[in-house]
């Protein structure tokens, strides 16, 4: 908290951590239209003024991130962030970047900010370089969407074509501090590769697998992208981080995906299930006698940040 908020905000204003599994501090709001019981922080509900802040930037499975994410995900009980993030939800084909109307995991997000009556919403936009590139407050669902048409504009770029090969990145610091969030950036590039292509995935990890929260467990268990696939979709099947592990596994069900890293070790990506990279260029090579010499390629050096997708799409 210090190094995110500063010692003078720490040392002089009640901070709050939310915990998802306080049953103490969630209160119930019923259901949502989706049929989901949903509990969110009792400090935030019983405030007298609710400003949510947050960071517009395009979402792997929920559209856009900011706005109603600032309720659900960030303040829900830890059920609803399980049945929001569900397998059927995460593979639903609106489930991706930049989509929220018809999106079930952005509607649902929506509609339980929505019931929690906020105050207003105080979002921005940012460049590379993490300058603020755009204000939007105001109205949460009018805001917010204004923030997202800015962000289409400014980060999301069409092409007309799939490439046999597609180079990403997870953009750097702080972002690609371990292969869990890596995925987005793999993401990223999954939605221009052709079927059965190759991903090549640049990403320092310097936290690691991490060690925390539940991915390397699930990655373990799973043992391949179709078991993974499998485990997930089990009746009853609940797990911390299991949307990852889901996504990651969908990712490489249409492409091979090679990851280099200077934080993690020849083992530790094999056992993420991930083909290890040790020099671009050379891997490079290799994919272009297999795809031919005139293979098509696609650099993503922003990785997650500026999002490709099918002009016909």
């Amino acid at each position: 908290m210090r190094y995110m908020l500063g010692d003078e905000i720490v040392d002089y204003y009640h901070c709050i951590q939310h915990d998802p599994y306080d049953d103490d501090n969630l209160i119930s709001l019923g259901k949502t239209s989706f049929g989901n019981q949903v509990r969110i922080n009792r400090h935030y509900l019983e405030a007298d003024i609710r400003v949510l802040t947050g960071f517009i930037e395009p979402h792997f499975f929920a559209g856009f991130s900011g706005g109603p994410k600032s309720v659900l995900p960030a303040l829900a009980g830890f059920e609803s962030v399980w049945t929001n993030h569900s397998v059927a939800n995460v593979a639903h084909p609106k489930a991706t970047w930049g989509v929220t109307r018809g999106n079930p995991i952005w509607e649902e997000m929506k509609e339980v900010a929505l019931m929690t009556a906020p105050s207003f919403i105080l979002n921005v936009t940012l460049n590379v370089d993490q300058q603020i590139t755009g204000v939007f407050g105001g109205e949460l669902v009018r805001a917010h969407a204004e923030g997202c048409s800015f962000v289409k504009k400014s980060a999301m770029i069409p092409v007309d074509q799939y490439f046999d090969i597609v180079i990403t990145t997870n953009s750097g610091y702080p972002l690609d501090q371990n292969l869990y969030q890596s995925v987005k950036g793999m993401k990223a590039a999954s939605t221009i590769v052709k079927e059965g292509g190759a991903i090549i995935c640049a990403t320092a990890c310097e936290d690691g697998i991490p060690d925390h929260g539940g991915y390397a467990d699930l990655l373990k268990e799973g043992g391949s992208p179709q078991g993974l696939l499998e485990m997930v979709e089990q009746p009853g099947f609940q797990a911390p981080d299991q949307w990852q592990v889901q996504i990651q596994a969908m990712i490489q069900k249409r492409a091979e995906v090679f990851v280099y890293s200077d934080g993690l070790t020849e083992s530790q990506i094999v056992e993420s299930l991930f083909t290890p990279c040790k020099d671009i260029r050379a891997t490079l090579a290799i994919l272009k006698r297999k795809y031919g010499e005139d293979a098509s390629i696609a650099v993503l050096p922003e990785g997650p940040l500026t999002i490709p997708y099918l002009s016909k799409n």
